[in-house]
This record gives C-alpha cells, sequence and structure tokens, in this order.
C-alpha cells in the first residue's frame, strides 16, 4: 500500500461509524429567545397572588411607616390640628424611653422561653406519639388539634379561670396536696408567675404543631436506622440526639423559626389574662406596649415607630430563617 493509500484511509472515516452531530443553532441568532420567554411563565402564573399581597400587605406598611414619620394623634386624626412631617423624632423618642428598651429586654426573654420550651414539649410528645398504640397515639393527636383549634381568647379566658385566686381548681388542688402557700394565691400578681401563666398558655396552643410536623419528620426516617441503634443498646435520649435530631434538622429549622415570628407577637394571651400588660405595666410586650401607646395614650405615631421596630426585628429572622436554609442546600 502506497504512503498517499495509507493517508487516505486515516482520513476517511471508518465504515458504519457515526460522526457526532455539532450543535443545532437557529436561523435568525434565535438561541435563547424562548429560554428568556421561558422564564417569564412562572410569574405570570405568580401576578394575581403578588397583587393581592401586595395590596394587602405593601400598602398597609407603608402607611405604617408614613405615620411613623409623622406627628398623628388624636388632634390630627379628629382634623383639629394640622398633620406635620417629624422625620426620626418618633424614633428618637421611642429609643430615648428606658420602658421601652426594659419591654424590648422582656418581649425577647419571654419569646425565647416560650419557643424552647415548645419545642421541647412539642420534639417529646413527638417520641412519645412513635412508641404507643394506635389508640393512645389517635387520642394524644386530637386533644392536641383541639388545643390548637382553640381560638386564643377562648383558651386565654379557660386558663385565667382555671388559675383563679378564689375560684380556680389549680390552686384547690395544689392545697389539696399540701402546698398551703398557695391558698387564694393571685397568679397575675406577681411579673414571674403572671409570665409563667401566659407561658402556660402559650405552650399549650404551639406544642401541637411541632408535634405533629417533627412526627411526620420521623415517620419518614427509615425505621432499619433506629432499630440498628435500639439494638447497639443506645437510649432514646442518644437515639434522638445523635440519629433523629440531624436527620430532622431542616424541619427543625422551620419550626424554629415559625415559633419565634409568633411567639415574638404574642398579644392576645398577655391582654387578655394580666388585663393590658399587668399591674403597673409590668407584663408588657413590645405588641401590648404599641397597642397602649396607639389607642390608649392615642400616639398613634409612637405606636406606628415601634410596629416598624417589630417588622424590622422580623425581617431580620425571616433572613436568617433563608439563610439556614440556603446552607442546608434548600433552592429558594
Amino acid at each position: 500500500m502506497s504512503s498517499g493509500t495509507a493517508q487516505h484511509a486515516r482520513r476517511a472515516p471508518a465504515k458504519g461509524r457515526r460522526s457526532r452531530p455539532g450543535p443545532v443553532v437557529p436561523a435568525g441568532g434565535r438561541a435563547g429567545k424562548g429560554s428568556r420567554r421561558g422564564g417569564w411563565t412562572p410569574w405570570l402564573y405568580l401576578a394575581p397572588a403578588l397583587v393581592v399581597l401586595g395590596g394587602l400587605l405593601v400598602y398597609p406598611i407603608y402607611q405604617l411607616g408614613l405615620i411613623s414619620f409623622l406627628e398623628y394623634t388624636q388632634a390630627q386624626v379628629s382634623g383639629g390640628e394640622p398633620t406635620t412631617f417629624q422625620g426620626f423624632a418618633n424614633y428618637a423618642e421611642l429609643f430615648g424611653d428606658s420602658e421601652f428598651w426594659n419591654v424590648v429586654v422582656a418581649t425577647l426573654l419571654f419569646a425565647a422561653v416560650c419557643v424552647i420550651s415548645t419545642l421541647a414539649v412539642g420534639c417529646a410528645l413527638a417520641v412519645l406519639l412513635t412508641r404507643v398504640r394506635a389508640i393512645p397515639r389517635l387520642a394524644l393527636m386530637l386533644a392536641a388539634l383541639g388545643a390548637w383549634a382553640t381560638p386564643a381568647v377562648t383558651g386565654s379566658t379557660v386558663w385565667v379561670f382555671l388559675f383563679d385566686a378564689d375560684f380556680g381548681p389549680v390552686n384547690k388542688i395544689l392545697v389539696w396536696f399540701g402546698l398551703s402557700g398557695f391558698e387564694n394565691y393571685s397568679w397575675t400578681y406577681d411579673r414571674y408567675s403572671a409570665f409563667a401563666l401566659v407561658l402556660f398558655e402559650v405552650v399549650w396552643c404551639s406544642f401541637p404543631f411541632v408535634m405533629v410536623t417533627v412526627y411526620a419528620g420521623i415517620k419518614a426516617i427509615p425505621a432499619e436506622v433506629l432499630e440498628a441503634a435500639a439494638l447497639d443498646g443506645a437510649s432514646t435520649w442518644r437515639i434522638w440526639r445523635t440519629i433523629m435530631a440531624p436527620m430532622l434538622r431542616p424541619i427543625l429549622v422551620v419550626v424554629t423559626i415559625q415559633s419565634i415570628i409568633w411567639d415574638f407577637k404574642v398579644f392576645t394571651q398577655i391582654y387578655v389574662m394580666t388585663d393590658g400588660g399587668g399591674i403597673a405595666r409590668q407584663n408588657m410586650v413590645l405588641n401590648v406596649y404599641a397597642y397602649q401607646k396607639a389607642f390608649a395614650s392615642s400616639q398613634y405615631s409612637l405606636g406606628s415607630a415601634i410596629g416598624v421596630v417589630m417588622l424590622l426585628i422580623l425581617l431580620v429572622v425571616t433572613l436568617v430563617y433563608l439563610r439556614l436554609l440556603r446552607r442546608q442546600g434548600e433552592e429558594l
């Protein structure tokens, strides 16, 4: 075979072998236009919901922020005096008030205790649901969902009756057990006992969400993993700490952040159970404090400023929540 024939054979493609097709480019340079057009499709589906949310959220938030920069009291509401722009004067007055900072600290501490207690009770009962039989599990689920579905005003009124100083059954039961100090004891007179009473009610109406959510997450864990840990002699606490909690971390993040938001905005329980903030305003939280400023004192601009501060705090919590989700590889 000559050298020219050999070179021709090397250049010629083998018989039966298909050459790989190159990239297909649409005529006219229109590549990617369809993908860009398709990128707007989700927003078209979301447009009706965004319009509704914009009307229900954006405009009220705008009005809240606007009023916080104005002098807006009962005189301006009734039209007796003109509304004037105050800039950051309302915020300066608010931040210069020592009572405001005391209320902020009390709100943060109270919300933290509520969140920790709710998570502890909810997770413990979720684990208990996996250990009991069907009938006790159904009874516990129905009781928890009943507490969850009870309106906050109704639940708060019931708890006030249970711990009433004169007719409440709790004091009578404690006295029957030999605790004489609880005879005609007023739970709402002392600051810390009043906060404890509200804490019981908040946990009672909040733990069902944590319990049901965590229980669903536990049922999704492969049973073989838990059985292997039990056969190795691991205790219930060790199984929860080393196996369940790491696998349930995304669910725990969700219930924790939502519990923080709910407990930070507690209003009804405090207002009903402590009669508007307790004796000498000792049981004030930010929501009740804003209500007292806006409606009891007719200082609507200061109440709006407190609302803006609460909104910013909850916005920070939401951003932390989104950051945690991104760290866990969740698509946002």
